[in-house]
């Protein structure tokens, strides 16, 4: 089955699909994006996945490319015509096409919009979740506005390909008191000796993940007590267990920070019962 895209109202082969060469997403990363979870037929917490399109949208003043509904329709089109069960949609959005200029085109510029979707195996991601990751800590040097899901990622791309080199599969930004914030495509969790959860309170400073947010509700409905605070390094190394949230990991165990082992260097338990649970909290609408 050949890869469908959906680029500009066209459903196209995901090998020939193509954005203009002025497209303001290619010249100036002038533009958003949001990757939902697909898993099991259905499409995981669209509805805040959507909402926060919006929210990064109106923080650039870019229209929504079509009707909300429509969009809803179009993903999950190009889920059916991938025969996507389980793996992510992913959907951008940006100001348009234009003659290059930094200030902001002409009012009837229409917003370009791309939606892919690709199958993957569950299994890959239980046997990663089995042993867990490694992580790596890098300054900070992005723009503000990490809270805007742009598509100017190219400090979190320079950020993973370190932690890659290290043989890690995250890294983690430190601000400049050396606390940490988020990585580069996912929140950062540890979990204290006495059982509470600790992450970064989402204002400006992070994103506000949707995988972040469902993991609060299903701490609140389990009962476990939340700190929304910073945490170092040092807190993170030697906490009980740590984690990562994000759509394309759900809750995913971290076992080593800068070379050195959380807890045992194996996943925790707490981490893995929230991971197993996600599902039982998480708004599920059907992908089909």
């Amino acid at each position: 089955m050949p890869r469908i895209a959906y680029v500009n109202g066209r459903y196209v082969r995901h090998a020939l699909a193509a954005v203009h060469i002025e497209d303001r997403g290619y010249q100036f990363a002038d533009g958003v994006y949001e990757v939902c979870e697909v898993a099991r037929g259905y499409i995981v917490d669209m509805t805040r996945h959507l909402d926060r399109l919006g929210r990064s949208l109106s923080e650039l003043s870019i229209e929504w490319p079509m009707h909300r509904k429509a969009l809803e329709t179009v993903m999950r089109e190009v889920i059916r015509r991938n025969g996507v069960k389980n793996g992510l949609v992913y959907l951008q959005v940006t100001r348009g096409v234009a003659p290059r200029d930094h200030v902001f085109p002409a009012p009837e510029t229409r917003p370009a919009v791309v939606v892919t979707a690709k199958r993957l195996d569950p299994k890959v991601a239980e046997k990663r979740a089995e042993k867990g990751i490694k992580v790596i800590t890098v300054p900070e040097n992005r723009w503000e506005r990490v809270d805007i899901k742009t598509v100017g990622l190219l400090p979190n791309v320079l950020a993973r390909q370190k932690a890659r080199e290290a043989g890690a599969a995250e890294a983690w930004f430190l601000d400049t008191d050396g606390m940490v914030k988020e990585g580069a495509a996912t929140n950062a969790w540890i979990v204290t000796a006495d059982g509470k959860l600790v992450t970064r309170p989402a204002d400006f400073g992070i994103l506000r993940g949707i995988t972040r947010a469902t993991v609060l509700d299903l701490a609140a409905k389990l009962g476990l007590e939340v700190e929304e605070r910073a945490f170092s390094v040092e807190e993170a190394q030697s906490a009980r267990e740590a984690f990562i949230t994000a759509a394309s990991t759900v809750v995913m165990p971290v076992v080593e920070i800068d070379g050195r082992p959380v807890a045992n260097g194996h996943p925790g338990s707490l981490t893995l019962s929230l991971r197993h649970s996600f599902f039982d909290v998480a708004e599920k609408s059907p992908a089909c």
